[in-house]
C-alpha cells in the first residue's frame, strides 16, 4: 500500500480496516489481523498497528479477549 504522505499512516490503515469491517470482508466475532500480521501487510510498526487497534477498540468496532486476540464486534457492520 502506498501513503498519502500528508496524512498520519495510523490514520490510513485505520480507514482500510475499518472498510474491510464494513464491507464484510472481516465478519462479526471474527479475528481481525495481529499486530504482528497488521506490520507486515502495511510495513508499519508494532506501536503504530498497537495504536490503530486502541483506536478501532474505542470506536467499538473491535474487541480484545486477552491471550485470544481482537475480533470484530458483533454489531459493527449490521447497519451498513
Amino acid at each position: 500500500m502506498e501513503f498519502d504522505l500528508d496524512r498520519p499512516v495510523w490514520v490510513q490503515v485505520a480507514e482500510v480496516l475499518r472498510e474491510r469491517i464494513a464491507n464484510g470482508t472481516y465478519q462479526p466475532r471474527t479475528p481481525i489481523p495481529s499486530e504482528s500480521q497488521l506490520m507486515g501487510e502495511f510495513g508499519i510498526a508494532r506501536g503504530t498497528a498497537r495504536k490503530i487497534v486502541e483506536r478501532l477498540r474505542e470506536e467499538g468496532l473491535v474487541y480484545t479477549v486477552p491471550r485470544l486476540g481482537t475480533f470484530v464486534s458483533p454489531t459493527s457492520n449490521e447497519d451498513k
